[in-house]
């Protein structure tokens, strides 16, 4: 069989998240995309998800021409290439861009492809000029702005006065070292090249990381035709319904912010009690952090989970063990000693921004390599943040991170021109 092939699925089906597929998924809608003409821009952003969007529309509605850059090969690349069956965490009250909410069609909670077409629309609405399938390498000070080094049609530099990154916080894969140079000789897969359970029919898979995404992707694979679906918890999350009573339970979600860390995590550690009771006979005793203590420290820790998910541990179609220690050829060393013979592992670990080689240099990033300032403000002369916050709700949130920053930008501008005499 030979080792394991990063981004494949069994079959040997490609997984990665752009290129013909997502073109198959969706038509491509009417977006504004431009060669890159003159190399010199007044603000270019970097990103087109949520974020950057959001900020290009801020500054459109001041008066300020910008650009907007896209790794991918189409608006919100990063969305479109999602799990199939994807849904938001987050209500969409809490999530929609600003002067954009969602049609109450979407229902509670907006679908990858919801969202998708919401992006495009949004920025077809706002007139915002995207240049896709440019990826910047590196920023650096040049004068009085910055030069933008890409890797693009032999196009490899930009000059702005401002830039704008909005690449997000989960922008790259997070792979644990044991997933690496490993001898096993099934597939291994991350969750951004994941899409549904069909290559996994009749195998045996095991899910790494008891997150939202992992254990949403674990209740996929249940109820898709797999013969054992395996979740390796290593810390347990705090679990928290989607929707409570009816309602989205994120609701009061503002509310939380304002109260003190440790009354919110006593609050929702009852709920958790109240709501799912005691899950430790199914390997997930509560977790040994708070839901807010840990979103706020390292934007992780808690898994929002709908009902079917959690009855399918009770029952055991999802069944939970310990985290991973190694992989050997046909299966996976697990950290209480036991092994576990599977066919295929998919990564649920996580992501990170990917920002180090772009701006790791500047010295304007802190711990797991996210920006120091974080507000929408100037992290240096010319250049800002905004997206890289952790918080339910951020799709929503970054509006007000993006007004804040085009506002600033939009007063830089005006005090650099000349008044007449």
């Amino acid at each position: 069989m030979g080792p394991p092939t990063w981004g494949m699925v069994p079959g040997g089906r490609s997984g990665h998240p752009e290129g013909e597929a997502a073109d198959e998924r969706w038509p491509r809608r009417r977006e504004k995309v431009m060669d890159m003409g003159t190399a010199t821009h007044e603000v270019v952003v970097v990103g087109s998800g949520p974020a950057g969007l959001a900020t290009a529309a801020e500054l459109k509605r001041r008066g300020v021409e910008v650009l907007v850059l896209e790794r991918g090969d189409r608006l919100g690349a990063a969305w479109s290439g999602r799990y199939d069956g994807l849904r938001f965490n987050t209500s969409r009250w809490w999530s929609a861009l600003p002067g954009a909410p969602f049609p109450k069609e979407f229902g509670w909670f907006p679908t990858r492809d919801q969202y998708v077409g919401y992006l495009e629309d949004y920025a077809a609405r706002h007139d915002l000029t995207v240049r896709t399938g440019v990826e910047v390498r590196r920023l650096d000070p040049s004068g009085a702005g910055w030069t933008l080094r890409l890797s693009n049609d032999g196009a490899d530099r930009l000059a702005a006065a401002h830039v704008v990154v909005a690449t997000g916080a989960l922008n790259l894969p997070s792979v644990p070292d044991w997933a690496s140079g490993t001898p096993y000789r099934g597939s291994i897969v991350h969750a951004s090249s994941y899409r549904n359970p069909d290559p996994y029919r009749d195998r045996r898979v095991l899910v790494v990381g008891p997150g939202s995404s992992g254990l949403e992707i674990a209740r996929q694979l249940a109820e898709g035709g797999v013969a054992q679906v395996l979740v390796a918890v290593r810390t347990p999350p705090n679990l928290l319904p989607r929707v409570k009573g009816g309602l989205p339970f994120d609701l009061p979600v503002p509310l939380f912010f304002s109260l003190p860390v440790a009354m919110v995590d006593a609050m929702l550690r009852k709920v958790q009690r109240a709501t799912w009771g005691d899950l430790s006979p199914y390997g997930l005793p509560p977790s040994p952090e708070g839901t807010l203590s840990g979103l706020l420290a390292r934007g992780a820790g808690t898994a929002i989970v709908d009902e079917e998910t959690v009855q399918a541990v009770r029952e055991g179609r999802i069944q939970v063990v310990a985290g991973v220690e190694r992989l050997d050829e046909t299966g996976a060393v697990l950290t209480d000693g036991t092994r576990q013979e599977i066919d295929d592992v998919v990564l649920a670990t996580g992501y990170r921004t990917g920002l180090e080689p772009i701006v790791g240099h500047l010295d304007v990033l802190g711990e797991r390599g996210l920006p120091l300032v974080t507000d929408g403000g100037e992290a240096l002369p010319g250049l800002r943040f905004v997206g890289y916050v952790y918080r339910p709700g951020l799709t929503g949130y970054v509006g007000k991170l993006a007004r804040r920053a085009a506002l600033e930008i939009a007063r830089t501008r005006r005090r650099a021109v000349p008044v007449p005499a």
